[in-house]
């Protein structure tokens, strides 16, 4: 029977060969590498990847689907949302290739949830909206320079790899698609995530203002006594000075 796209789990299905090959190109997929795929949908992406794995995981919500799925031999199937999925686990002890088609809706979370875990992650290959991917790589100064582009570049160094037009999909979505490449950073600075992602939240609260209304009253209340130029708007910030200004508030807050 055919699948009719469920607007609440956000499916967009990928049909066009074309753009499915280039994206399984980019990915490199190898046999017998652990590979987990979030999303799978109607396996357009998924039969080529196990073709070259031999086997693959995949985290699909939609029952219907997971139960088609099943009947694949090669699949190990996870039905579960994926943001109470432990990767941790799922590594048993390897380093695991992500990738996956993301529902736009829920794409922050997802990626955020799996900066949790990547301690275990090889690399991610993931579609998501174009607009997402952009501030993800975005550089300081520009408007898509923000609270991701930080978070996620501390950990990993990222690539837009592919451009996907609406087309490619069925139905098409009403905005532009693109994959990204993340590779985990061999040394990243020690900090505690959720300070770091308190810092960046702060810093970037008001964007338009000097980062002196925001990010300078927050670090007063925390009584920091290093120096930090907050007379800046939190987008003209390099990663790497939030980085340092996330490791002298840990300094200071060790006994």
């Amino acid at each position: 029977m055919k699948h009719i796209p469920r607007k609440r789990f956000g499916q967009h299905f990928l049909a066009d060969g074309g753009i499915i090959d280039a994206i399984v190109d980019a990915i490199g997929p190898q046999a017998g590498q652990p590979m987990v795929e979030i999303g799978p949908g109607l396996a357009a992406l998924t039969q080529p990847l196990v073709e070259r794995l031999g086997h693959l995981t995949v985290i699909e919500l939609d029952r219907d689907l997971a139960l088609r799925l099943r009947l694949h031999k090669q699949l190990t199937v996870v039905e579960s949302d994926v943001l109470k999925v432990d990767f941790t686990a799922l590594a048993a002890g390897q380093k695991l290739r992500v990738v996956g088609n993301l529902p736009y809706n829920i794409s922050t979370p997802i990626l955020f949830h799996l900066l949790e875990h990547v301690a275990v992650i090889e690399d991610q290959h993931f579609m998501l909206q174009k607009e997402v991917i952009d501030r993800m790589v975005a550089l300081p100064a520009t408007s898509d320079y923000g609270r991701l582009s930080v978070m996620l570049q501390w950990r990993y160094a990222m690539e837009n790899v592919l451009f996907v037009p609406p087309e490619s999909f069925d139905p098409p979505p009403r905005v532009d698609s693109a994959v990204v490449r993340m590779v985990p950073r061999a040394t990243p600075a020690a900090i505690e995530p959720k300070l770091l992602e308190k810092l960046v939240q702060v810093a970037f609260s008001q964007r338009r203002k000097l980062m002196r209304h925001t990010l300078g009253a927050w670090l007063t209340e925390r009584n920091f006594s290093g120096t930090f130029d907050v007379q800046r708007r939190a987008e003209e910030v390099p990663v790497e000075e939030y980085l340092n200004l996330a490791l002298a508030l840990q300094r200071e807050a060790s006994p």
